[in-house]
């Protein structure tokens, strides 16, 4: 009978889920599951054999226990990256580019 139960992901001291043994964290394959609609076959298949299909099935696991959390670090993650897109796209460097003629 076996008794250990092997979950495949840990926390780091930020609180940030990743799966065991990789560099790979748990919002990495929920993006690819949500953002991209793939499978979790479809994520095996995406990441070469280099996640099994135990360690993705953990992850998606971790994300539906906490969801919410998720959801708003992903949301959280999108408004930064607006931010941040709409904050250079008058960078002082696209400026000069614009001059030389190399941006429109």
């Amino acid at each position: 009978m076996i008794t250990a139960v092997e979950t495949h992901i840990r926390l780091d001291e930020r609180g940030v889920a990743w799966i065991d043994d990789t560099n790979v964290k748990v919002i990495e394959v929920v993006l690819d599951q949500t953002g991209q609609g793939l499978s979790p076959e479809g994520i095996f298949d995406a990441h070469s054999g280099y996640l099994s299909l135990a360690q993705i099935h953990a992850a998606l696991a971790f994300y539906y226990d906490h969801k919410s959390e998720i959801d708003a670090e992903i949301e959280r993650q999108v408004k930064e990256f607006d931010e941040l897109r709409k904050n250079s796209l008058n960078s002082p460097v696209r400026q000069k580019l614009r001059s030389l003629g190399l941006l429109p």
